[in-house]
């Protein structure tokens, strides 16, 4: 979150990355086209014809993101997509990557597919923060993933060329748009918020939690009422 809350700094820029799996689904029966006032109708019975990995970038604070189809998720494939989004900041002083801990998200992908002075060029590119363990809903790029599943992945693609074709001119329009991403979940959010996790830290964050109207409402109530019961003692 202090990451996300940092000024947009161009020698600096922060992006999103992750991947995801896409399945190829075909058809068994030909589909009903579409007519006029009835939707277009498919049957239930459908094939199987495998898989492919959907990787792609955002860079919330200007709406660029780039992606790649691939037909598998190796080191092989992160470090080409690793080239590839240093080759669009070539006078960034380091790329701010957000990415989550799977295990070919890191620079062994680089050395084991490059030779080793290019390998080092590139892992000098980087800075890399780790979203932590079932936390991937910090990731911003989950939010990208969500708006092509809607708009794009969520219905059958049979082939390879086809989901790249159409799913690469999505993110390819969105891009165009600059669409960005404003993100609210601050810093002090999560203290409060997830304060329970952070007390089991150190119980000295109890001081981040912040109370809800209706509790400071009923403790104010409370607190007038002493008040009111103190100086009725009194007189």
């Amino acid at each position: 979150m202090a990451l996300y809350g940092l000024a947009y700094d161009p020698e600096y820029p922060v992006l999103c990355f992750d991947e995801r799996p896409c399945f190829l689904i075909g058809d068994l029966i030909d589909p009903l086209a579409m007519q006029s006032g009835q939707v277009r109708k498919e049957h239930y019975a459908y094939e199987k014809n495998g898989s492919c990995a959907l990787l792609a970038v955002i860079e919330p604070l200007t709406g660029f993101r780039l992606a790649q189809v691939h037909s598998q998720r190796t080191k092989k494939e992160y470090a080409l997509f690793c080239q590839a989004i240093a080759a669009e900041f070539p006078n960034a002083k380091k790329i701010r990557l957000v990415q989550d801990n799977l295990n070919t998200h890191d620079t062994s992908a680089f050395y084991e597919n490059l030779p080793a002075d290019e390998a080092k060029a590139l892992a000098d590119r980087f800075e890399f923060y780790f979203t932590p363990k079932s936390a991937s809903w910090l990731n911003m790029i989950e939010i990208e993933f969500s708006a092509l599943s809607r708009q794009c992945l969520d219905r059958r693609i049979p082939t390879l060329d086809q989901l790249k074709r159409e799913v690469l001119a999505l993110v390819n329009e969105r891009k165009e748009k600059k669409i960005k991403i404003t993100w609210q979940f601050s810093l002090q959010s999560a203290r409060s918020k997830l304060n329970s996790h952070y007390v089991k830290v150190q119980s000295g964050n109890s001081k981040f939690k912040v109370q809800t109207d209706n509790a400071k409402l009923e403790s104010q109530l409370d607190d007038g009422q002493v008040r009111e019961n103190k100086e009725h003692q009194e007189t």
